[in-house]
């Protein structure tokens, strides 16, 4: 059996995707590890694939940042850079001697965005790697640039060369700033696998040993671009949903509660920032309550203070179970939630915390299914009268019609379908 290394690091958002893809290419006949932090190897495990820790989880993250967990999600959500310069760059000697050690015997690496150790391992080894985008606005596109703040100085969609010429100005500055910063620690960690030294920039240029690129999103959400290079792929999400790693149902009381009256609302906030979620399930209940509408809470935590009658609260359900059931979903735009909320055709509000999950609201809102409300205005005044309007016909019509697309769809089999093609094309 040929083993294939597939690496990740992040959230669920970013570890269920590849726990998908990883199982679509063991039926396939491949022999997959999957290189991941050290508190979703348990997962791994149950899911039937083979698991390596190439980092360590988010308490180990939080130490080595002296902050307890609640403040560690809030610095990182409020400032990205702060994890780039604490936690991944540092880390970035002891991932790659990790994840070189998994690779032993692979003819292929396929690794996420922010594993900054793959295309350095890959290198040094000579397989192939394989580049797997979670997010739209990874592709960093001058034609449609992300839209979060960090990036708030480009033309949103020019229409003209002038404004594409401008947006492709800011990414070469944004570069040399990445370059400037952490180019000499990725060299010299390039140096240890004698590797002569690289001029690319992390994050904003695919890693120039790259043979095919996955964009594992619906082209419902961000069409492919004209200028995507050839090696690149839409396929389409890849869906895993489970919180054990194993075949999952409702809760009973769940599903009791769903059978005893109105759709209702769903309020998540995935698996990040329910470390430090705020008032966002206090307002999520009071916001409820005052629409006359039932609710469920995805809390992340078994503080259920915010039950009732027509409150249910639980730390976790399968989202591909509950959220048909919704009348509409509240999440905070991270990639998994986002592909659920899609594939389950019912209207989003959207409430970004950070990084990509501003420019997925912008998207839902883009293509008809849903709106977007901050975080700080994220209050029982103001999130009230968003719900409502998504909640007309138009918007419910328009979410039905791009969930029965998104549907169809399977990213994780297209995926490793373009994985298999590859490798057989190598010989």
């Amino acid at each position: 059996m040929r083993k294939i290394v597939l690496a990740t690091i992040g959230s669920l958002g970013d570890l269920h995707p590849f726990i998908a893809i990883g199982l679509a290419l063991k039926a396939r006949g491949f022999a997959v590890v999957l290189a991941v932090p050290a508190d979703h190897v348990g997962k791994v495990d149950a899911a039937g694939l083979t698991s390596v820790a190439i980092a360590g989880g988010f308490d180990t993250l939080a130490e080595a940042l002296g902050l307890p967990p609640d403040q560690a999600a809030r610095r990182i959500m409020a400032d990205q850079t702060y994890l780039m310069n604490r936690i991944l760059m540092p880390w970035l000697a002891d991932s790659m001697t990790a994840l070189d050690d998994a690779m032993d015997g692979a003819v292929a690496l396929v690794a996420s965005l922010f594993v900054f150790a793959a295309p350095i391992v890959a290198e040094a080894r000579g397989v192939p790697l394989i580049n797997v985008l979670l997010q739209p606005m990874a592709i960093f596109s001058a034609y449609a640039p992300p839209r979060t703040p960090d990036f708030r100085m480009m033309v949103p969609a020019p229409t003209g060369p002038m404004g594409r010429a401008w947006n492709r100005s800011v990414y070469r500055v944004m570069r040399g700033v990445l370059r400037h910063r952490h180019g000499r620690h990725v060299n010299v960690v390039r140096a240890a696998r004698g590797l002569p030294p690289s001029r690319q920039a992390l994050l904003l240029e695919t890693p120039a040993v790259t043979d095919l690129t996955l964009c594992c999103y619906s082209p419902a959400i961000a069409p492919r671009p004209l200028h995507l290079a050839d090696t690149a792929r839409v396929t389409g999400f890849a869906i895993f949903d489970s919180d054990t790693g194993t075949p999952e149902t409702l809760d009973p009381a769940l599903e009791a509660f769903l059978d005893a009256g109105a759709p209702p609302l769903v309020f998540t906030l995935g698996s990040f920032a329910t470390f430090a979620p705020g008032d966002f399930y206090a307002t999520a209940a009071a916001t409820a309550r005052a629409l006359g509408l039932r609710a469920v809470l995805l809390t992340g935590s078994d503080d259920r203070t915010a039950a009732s009658e027509d409150i249910y609260v639980c730390r976790y359900a399968p989202h591909s179970l509950l959220f048909p059931r919704a009348a509409a979903i509240v999440h905070h735009g991270g990639a998994g939630s986002t592909g659920q909320a899609l594939r389950a055709g019912k209207p989003q509000l959207v409430v970004p915390h950070m990084g990509d999950q501003h420019d997925n609201a912008h998207r839902i809102h883009q293509i008809g299914v849903g709106s977007t409300l901050s975080v700080k205005r994220f209050t029982t005044a103001r999130a009230g009268p968003a719900i409502t309007a998504i909640l007309t016909e138009r918007v419910k019509a328009k979410a039905a019609e791009i969930g029965a697309q998104v549907a169809l769809e399977n990213g994780a089999d297209a995926a490793a379908d373009e994985i298999a093609a590859l490798l057989i094309a190598r010989g």
